[in-house]
């Protein structure tokens, strides 16, 4: 008999028809509300006020921590995120002394010593940095809290910028989890994107990387790019099978070149039509979940005994701004241009340029430019989408009990508008509670939307990426 972190649950196929249904914009919701709700009243008072309750708080939960390092040498032209092209490398240093400075701020609100669980270095390119800089920076981290044993410590890497010293080098610092950005093995779609890695040069990387004993390694794919086709993509999962990946995060490409200026470089007469990208991401849903994948949501997917798919099987599932999380509901440290932190009650996000940045860590402040402090509703209803993002589920009660309200009679509306997804066999509704089945899985987005207060009075929809 197979033992539960070994079993393989059975993969519901996910009909063509239902994507073209389903298939709409929607938030991620690795927040609610999400950050466009952001507001500007919210600054780096309200924030410090925040990391000081936390600190008067009897509360022994742990900390996660996000640095954003916003550099790269080279530019992809489907990039979306924050980031600074530039091959000064010399600006790493200078950035590195204002996130110690940032620490320092954060320290003087929340105190010296409060225990990390989780720390995740993104950009841009973390690896821009030299080692000897990310050590310095892991030194930093440690002086002003206390990493704990046996805690996830991540890191996104760019392939075309480490070997198989440098991840030796970052095992040796304490990182445990990797995340490498492949997109697309085919070399066409590569050239069209300005991200050329051969695919054996991954291969080499994620083989050094399993024989110097990483947790976990995760591989970003991206379906919709220039001059991909159903078959060369179909290639690419064959690849990715091949490599196999202990998680894999299968990304849909939103062209928006009005919003995000490198994607103007992009030709978009070799984009795929809609047609074609229906057809790779159902193929890619039937390569995945037929190579024993587990779809832990979203657009992530596991491997069955990876702690992310174990996480799913318990009902340990949780979110942040990083995605899905194995670990518990914490506060979470944004560092960096443009960081997204959490504590408490409250959402906060830092400057966006790093002149801004910069210049309020001069004048002694913390860079918070935006955020939000959730009202009651807020907290109900975030409760409910992120239980329904995380554990498939909600029962009434549960919400009753923790925010005193009548479930069926706050959310009365939104029962009634979860119809069309019931007669659709995505949820079973019943008296006490709201479960997203096998097939819905593939849909929680639109499930969650249902209960997003906001989202149900905007009609602006288009600027969010599709939910599949």
């Amino acid at each position: 008999m197979q033992s539960e972190t070994t079993r393989i649950p059975s993969a519901p196929r996910v009909l063509p028809d239902f994507l073209r249904r389903f298939d709409v914009p929607g938030p991620r919701y690795t927040s609610y509300p999400t950050a466009d709700r952001f507001v500007e009243a919210f600054g780096s008072d309200d924030y410090a006020r925040a990391l000081r309750l936390r600190r008067d708080a009897p509360t022994g939960l742990p900390l996660s921590v996000y640095v954003h390092i916003p550099f790269c040498a080279s530019l992809c032209y489907y990039c979306a995120c924050n980031k600074i092209i530039t091959k000064r490398f010399e600006r790493a240093a200078t950035y590195l002394q204002y996130l110690e400075r940032e620490m320092a701020l954060h320290a003087a609100q929340l105190g010296t010593g409060r225990v990390v669980s989780q720390l995740h270095l993104g950009g841009g390119s973390p690896t821009f940095f030299s080692d000897d800089e990310l050590a310095q920076l892991l030194a930093l981290l440690g002086r002003y809290f206390t990493l704990a044993p046996g805690g996830e410590y991540a890191i996104e890497v760019d392939p075309r910028t480490v070997d198989p010293a440098r991840l030796a080098a970052l095992a040796a610092m304490g990182f445990n989890r990797l995340s490498f950005g492949v997109q697309d093995f085919d070399p066409e779609v590569q050239k069209a994107v300005h991200r050329v890695q051969p695919a054996q040069q991954v291969f080499d990387l994620v083989e050094a990387a399993r024989g110097l004993g990483f947790g976990s390694i995760n591989t970003d794919l991206i379906y919709g790019l220039p001059r991909q086709t159903p078959v060369s993509f179909a290639r690419t999962l064959e690849q990715v099978v091949q490599l196999r990946p202990d998680r894999i995060a299968l990304y849909a490409y939103a062209h928006l070149p009005q919003r995000f200026k490198p994607q103007r470089r992009i030709v978009s007469a070799e984009l795929p039509v809609a047609a074609d990208k229906l057809s790779m991401l159902s193929q890619a849903l039937d390569v995945l979940l037929g190579a024993g994948y587990v779809y832990v949501g979203m657009d992530h997917f596991a491997l069955p005994n990876d702690a992310l798919a174990v996480a799913k099987r318990q009902g340990r599932l949780h979110r942040n701004f990083q995605g899905y999380s194995t670990q518990p509901d914490c506060d979470l440290i944004g560092l960096g241009v443009s960081a997204i932190g959490r504590i408490g009650a409250t959402y906060s996000q830092n400057a966006k340029t790093i002149d801004e940045y910069c210049d309020r860590i001069d004048q002694g402040q913390l860079p918070v430019v935006r955020g939000l402090a959730l009202t009651r509703d807020d907290l109900v209803r975030r409760a409910t989408i992120m239980a329904l993002m995380c554990q498939g589920e909600v029962q009434f009660e549960s919400i009753e009990l923790a925010y005193l309200v009548d479930f069926k009679a706050t959310f009365a509306t939104e029962l009634a508008a979860l119809q069309p997804l019931v007669d659709a066999g995505l949820v079973a509704l019943d008296g006490s509670s709201i479960r997203v089945t096998a097939s819905g899985w593939f849909f929680v987005r639109a499930v969650a939307m249902v209960f997003d207060r906001y989202l149900q009075a905007d009609q602006n929809r288009a600027r969010f990426s599709r939910i599949i």
